[in-house]
């Protein structure tokens, strides 16, 4: 359990939404909240490049064990894309890798349209060689800065929504929603790779973040102004689904979870009509409610394999 040290009766464990501003990184934003709210545990569930803005998910004491269940949820941005400039980067913060074209780009939105399609559904996306991938043990971008062709291997990726808000100067508005591991960065690439012209990205909004959006968000300076603010815009245990199927544990699953112990079925309130759940992460809950562990299901029982404590 996570105590604010300004105020030791208050208890912090669950995730806190940040609308994080453009500059800081996401490690500065976690490193502000920790030292303005005094907390020893606190952690991201996804990182946003440092020109980004908007849904920044920051995990709080005992959430923190649950990050990685919170990172995989779909993601939606709005994106601005200049046309006419590809960069090493493909973002705003890098160098031109060519001779920028010296007039705005006339890009036709019926082909325009066209090539968007392409970039719709399942397909394989190359990461940024500026991007926290790791070849070979170190991550892309330190290969990058020391001036080696860097190229990260494809990775599956899935777009549910593409939408096209505007087009003008030479400039791109897009609002996409897609499954982690998509690289806006490499969408304002390779779109204009495809459509002759290069392009970055010049501008990025997160608007969501699997279950956390804007409304929920508290901007830096709110919390600096009023600290206790955050107990109030908290999102507890209990109502982060983490994406997987829920049981109720009794009294003595519940002591069995706390210590790490198989749970058997019977330790189960109203167990399901398949307690083995066929190798599953399940949920566990104790009757209030509050998330307890996350378990395997596994030959019949369940398996702890985070344990909040």
């Amino acid at each position: 359990m996570t105590r604010d040290a300004g105020n030791p009766d208050q208890t912090l464990d669950g995730v806190l939404v940040i609308d994080k501003p453009a500059g800081p990184t996401s490690h500065d934003v976690v490193a502000y909240i920790r030292r303005t709210l005094r907390l020893t545990r606190v952690g991201h569930t996804g990182t946003l490049d440092p020109m980004a803005t908007g849904v920044l998910p920051l995990v709080l004491g005992r959430a923190t064990r649950l990050a990685r269940f919170l990172f995989s949820g779909v993601k939606t941005y709005s994106a601005t894309i200049r046309l006419g400039i590809a960069t090493d980067t493909y973002d705003a913060l890098g160098t031109p890798v060519a001779a920028p074209i010296s007039t705005t780009p006339a890009v036709d939105t019926a082909a325009l349209d066209l090539v968007l399609d392409r970039f719709r559904g399942t397909f394989d996306q190359s990461p940024p060689p500026f991007s926290a991938k790791k070849l070979g043990g170190t991550r892309a971008y330190a290969l990058a800065r020391l001036g080696r062709s860097v190229q990260p291997a494809p990775v599956s990726v899935t777009v549910t929504h593409l939408e096209r808000l505007w087009i003008g100067e030479g400039r791109l508005a897009l609002r996409v929603t897609a499954t982690a591991g998509f690289y806006v960065r490499s969408l304002a690439h390779d779109l204009g790779a495809a459509l002759g012209c290069g392009a970055h990205l010049e501008a990025l909004r997160r608007e969501r973040s699997g279950e956390f959006f804007l409304a929920q968000a508290s901007r830096l300076e709110e919390i600096e102004r009023a600290p206790s603010v955050a107990a109030t815009r908290l999102v507890p245990l209990a109502r982060l689904d983490l994406g997987l199927p829920s049981v109720v544990l009794s009294n003595q699953g519940r002591r069995f979870a706390l210590h790490g112990r198989t749970i058997p079925p019977g330790e189960l309130v109203d167990p399901p009509a398949a307690p083995g759940f066929a190798r599953t992460e399940v949920r566990l809950l104790d009757g209030r409610g509050e998330v307890v562990a996350v378990a395997e299901s596994r030959d019949g029982a369940l398996h702890p394999r985070v344990v909040l404590v």
